[in-house]
Formats: C-alpha cells, sequence, structure tokens
C-alpha cells in the first residue's frame, strides 16, 4: 500500500492523481529537483517535472471540478495546524491519558481499544471523554454511587480539552503580526477558491469535524456568509426544522427575477463547536470572541445556570456512531448526508485524515453515485487510511488525490494549484468579447500570451 512516510534523507514523498491516471504518481521534489518514485512513469511526467508542469496538470481538473452542480469542501484538523505553523502560533500540546480518578483503568482499557481501532498508537482525550461519557451513562441508569465523582472528573476533563482549544485559537490571535496576516490571508484565499461560484450552481457546503473558530474567522475576514442552524442574533439558538433559506437580490430595473448574493456557503461542524452549549432547554452558540483566554465570563449569563463545561456541546469523534444518533448531532450529519451522497456533487477533503467511520461510510456511499467525485487533500497519510480508502472502496476513477507537502501545504495549494473562479470568470468573458471582436484565432492567441505569463515557476 503506498503511504507517504518522510523520508530519512530526503524529501518528502507526493502522492497525485488527477485527470484521466488510473493509478497515483509518487514523486518527491524540492530545490535540487524532481525524484519519480512510481513505476511506470505516466506519460506527462517523463520528461518535465516542476511546479509549472504539475500546475498545468492539477488547476485546470480543480476548476472544472469545484464548479459542478454541488460542491462540499469537509475540513478536518489539519487546517488549523496548516494555520498554526503560518502563523509561527504556539501550538497546545494533545493532551495525554490518565486525567479521570474514577474507574480510570476501565476508561483507560476502553479508550486504548478505541484507540487501536484508529490505528492510534495510545488513546487521546478524545478518546478517553467518549469512553467517560458512556460510563457515566451506565452508572447512572444503575443509580451508582460512584456516577457523582466521575461526572465531576469529567467536568474538569471537558475544563481542561476546552481550554487547550481556546489556547490553539488565542495563539493565533495574538501570533507576529506579519505571519499572523500572511496564515488568514492563505486561509481567506483557500475559502474563496471555493466558495466563488457562478449563480447557476448550488451553494458550497462547507462542513467541518473541527471544534475551533478559525473557519468563521476566515469567512468572517474573507466576508463570505455562514448559513448554518442557528437562528437569531443575540443568543442564537439550533433550529431543527430550519428551512432551506439563502440569500438574494433584485438586480436594478429588473423586478421579479432575483439573483443569489455571492459570497454565501452553508456550514456544519459535525462534531459541535467550542461556543455551543446546552443550555437544558436549547442549544444556543454563546458570543465567545475569538482568541478569548478562558469561557467562564460567557457562561454567567442568566438562563444559562445549568451550562458548565460540561454541558459544551464538543463530543470527539467515537469509533462506534453512538453520539451521531443523539440530537442536535443527528441533524448535522443528515445535513452532510444529504449534501454528499447526490447526483453531480464533487466533495473536496482537506486535512481529513479518515479516521471517523461514520463519515466515511457516507463517503463511500456517496461514490456508489456514477457522477459523484471525491478529492483528497491532506498533507501526509501517516496512518494509511487514505490509501486503503482509495484501494478498497473500489472507485478510483471517481477519486482525485493531492497528498504530501508540495500538493497540500496552504501557502503551495492556495497559490499554484487552487483555481481562481472570479479570474477565471473575468477571463472566459474577456475571451467572449475577443471572439466577438476579432474572431477565434485572435482570442486563443490572447488566451495563449495570458496563460503563458501567468505561469509560476517554482
Amino acid at each position: 500500500m503506498i503511504s507517504t512516510p518522510q523520508q530519512a534523507n530526503g524529501p518528502a514523498t507526493n502522492i497525485l492523481k488527477v485527470r484521466e491516471d488510473t493509478d497515483p504518481f509518487v514523486f518527491s521534489l524540492d530545490e535540487s529537483g524532481a525524484q519519480r518514485d512510481s513505476e511506470p512513469v505516466p506519460g506527462w511526467a517523463e520528461e518535465d517535472l516542476d511546479r509549472p508542469q504539475l500546475r498545468s496538470r492539477i488547476e485546470p481538473w480543480l476548476t472544472s471540478l469545484v464548479q459542478a452542480d454541488h460542491l462540499n469542501l469537509l475540513v478536518g484538523s489539519g487546517l488549523t495546524t496548516g494555520m498554526q505553523h503560518l502563523a509561527r502560533a504556539d501550538v497546545p500540546k494533545s493532551m495525554d491519558a490518565g486525567r479521570f480518578n474514577t474507574h480510570q483503568e476501565a476508561i483507560s482499557r476502553a479508550a486504548k481499544v478505541s484507540a487501536e481501532a484508529a490505528r492510534r498508537e495510545t488513546p487521546n482525550i478524545e478518546d478517553e471523554i467518549r469512553t467517560a461519557n458512556q460510563l457515566l451513562r451506565g452508572l447512572e441508569i444503575l443509580g451508582d454511587p460512584a456516577a457523582t465523582p466521575l461526572a465531576e472528573d469529567l467536568r474538569k476533563v471537558m475544563i481542561a480539552f476546552s481550554a487547550s482549544i481556546l489556547k490553539g485559537e488565542r495563539g493565533l490571535a495574538i501570533a507576529g503580526e506579519g505571519e499572523r496576516e500572511q496564515a488568514f490571508t492563505t486561509l481567506v484565499a483557500f475559502l474563496m477558491s471555493f466558495a466563488s461560484r457562478t449563480g447557476t450552481r448550488d451553494r458550497l457546503g462547507l462542513f467541518t469535524t473541527n471544534y475551533d473558530r478559525v473557519l468563521e474567522a476566515g469567512a468572517e475576514l474573507a466576508g463570505l456568509h455562514l448559513i448554518d442552524r442557528f437562528v437569531g442574533s443575540l443568543s442564537p439558538i439550533f433550529r431543527s426544522s430550519r428551512l432551506d433559506l439563502d440569500l438574494h437580490y433584485n438586480p436594478p430595473g429588473i423586478r421579479g427575477e432575483p439573483r443569489f448574493v455571492e459570497g454565501v456557503a452553508r456550514f456544519t461542524k459535525l462534531h459541535g463547536s467550542l461556543d455551543w452549549v446546552d443550555t437544558g432547554a436549547a442549544i444556543r452558540k454563546v458570543g465567545v470572541p475569538f482568541g478569548a483566554a478562558t469561557l467562564d465570563p460567557y457562561l454567567e449569563v442568566p438562563g444559562y445556570t445549568e451550562a458548565d463545561a460540561r454541558r459544551l456541546m464538543i463530543y470527539p469523534n467515537a469509533s462506534k456512531d453512538r453520539e451521531t444518533a443523539e440530537f442536535p448531532y443527528v441533524e448535522l450529519f443528515r445535513d452532510f448526508a444529504s449534501a454528499v451522497a447526490r447526483p453531480n456533487t464533487v466533495t473536496v477533503t482537506y486535512g481529513y485524515s479518515f479516521g471517523d467511520e461514520h463519515i466515511n461510510r457516507v463517503l463511500q456511499d456517496a461514490l456508489t453515485i456514477p457522477s459523484t467525485h471525491l478529492v483528497v487533500i491532506s498533507y501526509g497519510d501517516s496512518l494509511g487510511r487514505i490509501m486503503e480508502a482509495f484501494e478498497k472502496w473500489g472507485h478510483k476513477s471517481q477519486m482525485s488525490l493531492l497528498i504530501g507537502p508540495e500538493l497540500a501545504d496552504l501557502t503551495t495549494l492556495t497559490k499554484h494549484y487552487l483555481p481562481k473562479p472570479s479570474i477565471d470568470f473575468a477571463s472566459r468573458r474577456m475571451g467572449e468579447l475577443l471572439r466577438q471582436r476579432h474572431g477565434e484565432s485572435n482570442a486563443t492567441s490572447v488566451r495563449s500570451k495570458t496563460d503563458s505569463a501567468t505561469e509560476v515557476t517554482p
């Protein structure tokens, strides 16, 4: 099976499969040149293999895919990691096991089984929280006195877990001005490469497994309006009965023909969010500023008396699907499945490691529809989950792969490989105008010169 390990004495491995490729092409690329690690080498890579050649191979393909009737973008933790790297921000250390005083041995044992199922060597805090939640429910049903101390342990762990997420956000917010600006400028370019869709296409479906608000911060800077299931301004409330709302405007001088407002996407946080709380009567969104040091002041609100760390709507991924069958997660995953598994749909994943079986199942089922396509963009595949899915799912012609630092580094990806829809739209309009005025030959000549002038160098 192909994987993307870091080579001991050389550049990192990259995996590319786009267009008519039948097999992934493995290569490495650095300042000293390119190394082809696949046999046989595809015809397009036999001679030149540099960034301009890769761009000419990848960018037109992605440009055509993102203008499909339906487009979805699934973002995993790799985006936050990439942002922290760009901003040179402090990265919170991963929280290890061993924080429960009640039934610690049972929790650790079950968490280890969960980690092994996800191909991780050691369990992390997410495995423990999921296991402790399940155990607590059982103890409460049995009326076991141990439920009380376990609930207190879980509350403390959730406080620490939410604090680590806040710390990650704060690291970005207080990073050096130049690095922070570069990071968020790159994030804006990344988002708008997918969100800049023509008015005849369905809205971008933006999904994430992250608990932080990095995507929301980027969308705000980009002027991208996110439509989710929350309704209200002061204390938005989660609504199961959300209508299929959208934003339109009436062009000047035209009545009865509303058009889509540009810069709108449908947004779903599949595993919950740092600023969602269960107040007992409803799920509400709390106005926690990006970069806040603590959640406490924002939970001290009338009506939120029962909202503590245990009521934060953060549900770490589970190897089984129990959490996804409960409110509000059943609604969120219904939105995801209905958006992904429909004809003429392209789904792009970025920074998602294929570690959630409930998400993988939806992606795999969607590929049974011949007109769907899955694009996987990832900085690496150290656990081999992506390539295992590619080999076992049996729909290789409907999958494109961009794996490795050359292809998935945020800066390189947005600068060289992702489409620029707004520029492409202007280029098409220019081409049509030239054809009308000067004929096809001149339009083709000008387009050729334009393309060559915009070629990038490694």
